[in-house]
């Protein structure tokens, strides 16, 4: 027999090791590992980890195999690991109607457990006794399972389970857009049950689903019944929202170590080294210590100041835990697997020699990994004093088989038995690798013979749908539809992935099913769901920034290819043309670059050898997917009017099964046409006049239902809005309706009852003037029957309400009226797809926000991810009875989402954005701009297209002047409302922005403050944007006071009111009230107070206090008077700089503002000014002229703000720097 070699001895150590320490804890009829002897419960986290040690060294001995026994070892040892994970999998799928309630819902009481019961894989605590919602823990199981399989262990053996695992993908495929408990499982650091985005959950959910795409669950054995399907767009949503959140860990944690597993091993989620560097540096430079990282910023777990008795923290008490959160060696063992993948020879030694000098050794050589090292009771003070002096005392579980696990992988990683690609089989250590530029590919095809023959006469020569069989073209949401049936298992009632939109990474592809190559065109030139497909120049920026996320995202091999149809609907209004915006397009495709983006175009044919090509394997014949299993399965939502692209089914004489499907599909959304047209001669008077607000319709509604309707309605008239009756106003606010009886007056049909009649209203569709009235008819019908009540009209059975509304939303978006296009949209409840997605792109790039109107009963705010439902129903609550603005604030949502990931420099320093102010503020601009009335502006707010919309919101955002241009209609149209376009002007007449006077006016008040200088004019140098302060030409020899003001009158009041509406503050002025707090007692808004305790909850830099502020701030509903209120607050700001220990009691900001309005007033009184120039807003009182005057100057808001503060605070202040003149 061989004498055993020295690394034989080495690895026989290491095996008693994890044998004494892990796998003694191991249960032999589940394979789980319960917590420690005392603690019968098995974390599926903490089990994937503390088997990895087992995993390793059964690949250690398979590669340094002295002799046979170490042999029959390694099998035994990978065995007890497929033991484990076939263990977690029970586990799982004893609770697979969790995994499909969850799909749809994604509510924290829906999820899978985080613990189950070690000896019978059954649960441990109920639904909502834990924080049971962890994505990462469920990605860890994936991940890991796709990497062991791909090092050759056969963990899944049935379909069923390969079933269950696609399931798996779909539970943890939104993982960017749900708020869950995290890795620590507490949530929110307040340990008070409140879920959070975490960026360690959606980091590990990248990984994951990147791991297990396209892998084979059978390994070697398997066939494509066994291999995993993920959609790439769901991989770069994560990617997209991690690299937004990085290195911040969630709202209440700026800096957490757990996102070590994410930056480094096992993850690799980031691909941006210095984005990797950046975070490692914060969790050494912050957390790090003696012993170990601690896991964030004030975390009382097991601290000596935590009161055990309690779950939960009080908010205040969290200042106690600073300094003295426990140190977690655990940590510095993934350091030390960090430095073995970066070949850092220096990291490796330096985190060996810590770990060597905190481990603990007991008498037979076992040496054991603490969970955590404590303060001592005795020495809490001291450490106070000196961060990092005391020696701490190991506390928590013994071994911590978590860390355990992963310090006998790193010495294994460490001595060479193991080499990094064998604990990473798949290769995920190279993510920051070089990634090679992008080409996109697009194919130009034309719908019809019609089309292509007049791109032809403009020298475009593409190829019509039917020139390019037998490849075959469908819309994006016939890739929906038969992605509902990946994964689909009748004995498991599991029902496949849900209907998610499908983004154009994974319509970039090209697919083959069952022999057939399909290309699918994009979501976004589908007209179906929302109507900004029906806006060509909207599909045209739509184009620009798809390509864009193309070349900045496609990781496939092969290049992307984007399939852009030219179809009826981009024709000039009379069909004789391509619309010109399309053209454009077209001859910017064929240059080469496009917006940013390098672009190659061709026919789809030239293109299959350099394309990416999926199978879709679960479609194929023999997997027995059923497409028409039930006759109201598979078929498209319900939302959709017309069909495909006929012409692909042209060239085919004999339609098999799929082609069935697919027309199926088309069909169910084909349109019939069943209204009348719009009468010009009836001679009956209209149904409704257009003096009335549809509030009246509502009341009499109401009233034939036997309900009573209040006559006060909310400060936004709370009707359906129905935009051409001159009755929505978002400007001027009227606080009453006047009531009138108005039964008089609508012609509604009454039957013999008095009740009305429906029948008649249904006749009245064939009389109606407007698309508008027949809008309005089908809108009473819809509250008073139903959308499937059956109309019965000219006799036909089965013509639905809701067929006509689809048939009319078509009409209008044919003629482009996108005023009655909103309203049909809201009363079809229509949705964008992607909402909840956009919401969180928001809420991601650290910005809240809140739909409706203010005050905040109504508006209502969101913090976290919401399931699209819910964000649907809360939408339309918030916007009251008005379907219009409900249908606004999605439109809205959609482009902010668009811009913080296009220009997130846009929005800086905006911590909440709030969509109801916003759509208040657009339509202010409008009123200002068209100078007409506040409802003409709602109105004409309400009617421009897409493409102006989101560019008016632009110029809001961003603070640049605008023009509007009445364009006529054309006369046939039957909307009441001039045409608008938005322009932007020149720099001539471009504002300068507040803040270049406020640096200014910092140096000069501290010089203010210490020399006890006057404010004397000659200090300050007015801005170029201030000339419309100085009052002085507003004395009595001027003219009158109007024209005195030059082209300027207005335009201070305006960047006040659009920064108060986007709630922008200046830079860094959070972290300044969180320094002034500390001064005084507290700060008082509006009658709110914001007090000092606060900086004991939080950080200045962490986004929950800036949350806060803003939660004070937001009570003051009008937004110009926000504004001065922070610049007040700003001025305050600046004494916390002076030496001055304390500055009072709580001081009142509105005090401040009106004395230095009373002061400003005197002034101009004392020139001699009278009448209209002294007028005071009626709702705060402050002086129009003072809100109209620049912040800096000698007559500047700012000068009146420290008179006033320098009043207010005369006590507190030095003596020798206040000599007033």
């Amino acid at each position: 027999m061989r004498s055993r070699s020295n690394s034989g001895v080495r690895l026989d150590g290491y095996a008693r090791l994890v044998q004494r320490t892990i796998l003694c804890h191991q249960n032999p009829v589940t394979g789980l590992l319960s917590a420690g002897t005392d603690h019968k419960d098995a974390w599926v986290r903490d089990n994937i980890y503390s088997i990895l040690a087992v995993w390793g060294l059964g690949m250690a001995y398979r590669k340094n195999a002295d002799r046979d026994e170490d042999k029959a070892k390694a099998y035994e040892l990978e065995q007890n690991v497929v033991k484990l994970m076939r263990g977690l999998l029970q586990c799982m799928m004893r609770q697979v109607d969790k995994v499909e309630k969850f799909k749809r819902t994604q509510s924290t009481k829906d999820c899978l457990h985080a613990k189950y019961n070690s000896a019978t894989c059954a649960t441990v605590v109920g639904d909502d006794q834990w924080g049971h919602l962890q994505v990462d823990a469920t990605s860890l199981y994936l991940l890991f399972l796709a990497q062991m399989t791909a090092s050759g262990l056969r963990i899944i053996f049935t379909l069923d389970e390969v079933t269950f695992i696609q399931n798996l993908v779909f539970y943890i495929e939104a993982a960017y857009k749900v708020a869950d408990y995290g890795i620590w499982e507490r949530g929110d650091k307040t340990n008070q049950g409140i879920p959070e985005l975490n960026a360690s959950s959606v980091g590990m959910a990248k990984a994951a689903l990147e791991a297990i795409d396209e892998l084979d669950l059978f390994g070697a054995h398997g066939g494509h019944k066994s291999v995993i399907h993920v959609l790439p767009d769901e991989v770069e949503h994560c990617q997209s929202i991690l690299y937004s959140m990085l290195p911040r860990a969630s709202t209440s944690k700026e800096i957490d170590a757990g996102l070590l597993s994410i930056i480094s091993y096992p993850a690799f989620a980031v691909e941006d080294l210095n984005l990797v560097n950046v975070t490692k540096s914060e969790i050494i430079s912050k957390l790090q210590g003696r012993y170990g990282c601690c896991r964030f910023l004030r975390d009382g777990y097991k601290t000596p100041r935590e009161d055990p008795s309690r779950l939960h923290y009080d908010p205040a008490e969290l200042k106690l835990f600073e300094n003295i959160e426990c140190e977690w060696p655990v940590f510095w063992t993934y350091f030390l697997i960090d430095g073995v993948f970066n070949e850092d020879k220096i990291q490796v030694q330096e985190y060996r020699e810590a770990l060597e000098g905190i481990l603990i050794r007991e008498k037979n050589g076992i040496v054991l990994m603490p969970e955590l090292y404590a303060v001592p009771p005795e020495k809490v003070d001291e450490e106070y004093e000196n961060p990092h002096s005391v020696d701490r005392v190991p506390m928590g579980k013994l071994p911590h088989l978590w860390g355990q696990s992963l310090y006998v992988l790193s010495c294994l990683l460490a001595e060479g038995f193991l080499a990094a690609g064998e604990i990473d089989p798949l290769n995920r250590r190279f993510s920051t690798g070089f990634k090679p530029d992008v080409v996109v590919q697009v194919t130009v095809l034309a719908e019809s013979n019609q089309i292509k023959n007049l791109l032809q006469d403009h020298g475009i020569n593409v190829q019509s749908i039917a020139d390019i069989s037998p490849l075959r073209v469908q819309p994006a949401r016939i890739l929906s539809n038969l992605y509902t049936m990946l994964g689909r298992n009748k004995n498991m009632k599991l029902s496949g992935r849900p209907h998610r939109h499908i983004g154009v990474l994974g319509t970039s592809k090209l697919y083959v099913i069952r022999n057939q190559i399909f290309a699918f065109t994009p979501q976004f030139t589908d007209q179906h769901h929302f109507y900004l497909a029906l806006d060509n120049q909207m599909i045209v920026e739509m184009l620009k920034t798809e390509l864009a996320y193309l070349t900045s995202c496609w990781r496939m091999t092969g290049r992307p290819t984007l399939t852009f149809p030219i179809t009826h609907t981009m024709l000039v209004d009379d069909g004789t043309d391509i619309h010109p915006a399309v053209l454009a397009t077209i001859r910017k495709l064929e240059d080469g670059y496009f917006g940013g983006a390098r672009v190659k175009i061709g026919k789809l044919s030239e293109f299959l050898t350099t394309s990416f090509h999926t199978y879709l394997s679960f479609l194929d014949l023999d997997c027995d997917v059923k497409l028409f299993d039930d006759p109201n399965e598979g078929r498209s939502s319900p939302d959709s009017e017309y069909g495909g692209y006929p012409a692909d089914f042209f060239e085919r004489e004999s339609q098999d099964e799929l082609d069935q499907y697919i027309n199926d599909v088309l069909q169910s959304t084909a349109l019939k046409s069943y209204l009348p047209p719009t009468s010009k001669t009836a001679n009956q008077p209209p149904v409704f006049s257009a003096s009335h607000s549809t509030k009246e319709i509502l009341s009499i509604m109401a009233k034939t239902k036997g309900l009573e309707v209040p006559a006060v309605s909310m400060s936004l008239p709370t009707k359906v809005l129905n935009t051409h009756r001159k009755s929505l106003n978002l400007v001027d606010n009227p606080h009453f309706f006047e009531t009138k009886d108005c039964e008089s007056v609508l012609h509604l049909p009454k039957d013999a009852h008095g009740d009305l009649d429906c029948r008649k209203l249904v006749e009245q569709l064939k009389e109606c003037p407007t698309l508008h009235d027949q809008a309005d008819i089908l809108y009473i019908l819809h509250i008073l029957k139903g959308a499937d009540w059956d109309t019965e009209l000219d006799g036909q059975y089965g013509v639905t309400v809701h067929c006509l509304l689809n048939e009319l939303y078509r009409k209008a978006g044919l003629n482009q009226e996108w005023g009655l296009i909103r309203y049909i949209s809201g009363i079809l409840k229509k949705r964008v797809e992607v909402l909840a997605e956009a919401c969180t792109d928001l809420l991601s790039h650290h910005k809240q926000l809140t739909v409706g109107l203010p005050p905040e009963p109504r508006e209502k705010i969101i913090v976290t991810p919401l399931p699209p439902e819910e964000l649907i129903d809360l939408i339309y609550e918030a916007s009251g009875q008005d379907i219009s603005i409900a249908v606004l604030t999605q439109e809205i949502i959609m482009y902010l989402a668009m811009y913080v990931r296009s220009q997130p420099s846009l929005f800086v320093e905006m911590l909440r954005l709030r969509i109801g102010l916003i759509i208040q503020v657009m339509a202010t601009e409008l009123a200002r701009s068209l100078k007409c009335s506040g409802e003409e502006a709602s109105e004409s707010l309400m009617n421009l297209s897409p493409f102006d919309m989101k560019n008016l919101l632009h110029h809001i955002l961003s603070g640049k002047e605008f023009g509007v241009e009445r364009s006529l209609r054309p006369v046939d149209s039957s909307s009441s409302s001039p045409a608008i376009s938005i322009r932007e002007v020149g720099h001539s007449g471009a504002t300068k922005t507040e803040r270049s006077g406020i640096t200014k006016l910092k140096s000069e008040m501290k010089q203010f403050f210490h020399e006890g200088q006057s404010m004397s004019s000659s200090m300050f140098a007015s801005t170029r944007g201030s000339t419309p302060s100085s009052p002085t030409s507003t004395s009595p020899t001027g003219s009158n006071g109007d024209t005195s003001w030059g082209g300027r009158k207005g335009q201070w009041l305006r960047r006040r009111r659009l920064d108060g509406a986007i709630n922008r503050v200046p830079v860094g002025f959070y972290e300044k009230v969180w320094k002034i707090l500390q001064k005084c007692h507290g700060l008082s808004i509006d009658g709110y107070v914001l007090p000092s305790s606060t900086t004991r909850e939080m950080t200045p830099c962490e986004i929950k206090f800036a949350v806060h502020v803003e939660s004070v701030l937001n009570h003051v509903p009008q937004p110009e008077y926000r504004q001065l209120l922070v610049e007040a607050i700003l001025v305050l700001t600046f004494l916390s700089d002076i030496e001055v220990n304390s500055i009072g009691g709580i001081i009142h900001v509105d005090r401040i503002v009106h004395v230095a309005n009373d002061l400003f007033l005197q002034e101009l009184k004392s020139f001699g000014a009278t009448g209209s120039i002294l007028e005071k807003d009626v709702a705060t009182g402050i002086c129009h002229f003072f809100y109209d005057s620049a912040p800096s100057g000698a007559y500047g808001t700012m000068t009146y703000l420290t008179k006033a503060i320098i009043i207010y605070l005369h006590d507190f202040l030095p003596s020798t720097g206040c000599a007033m003149q």
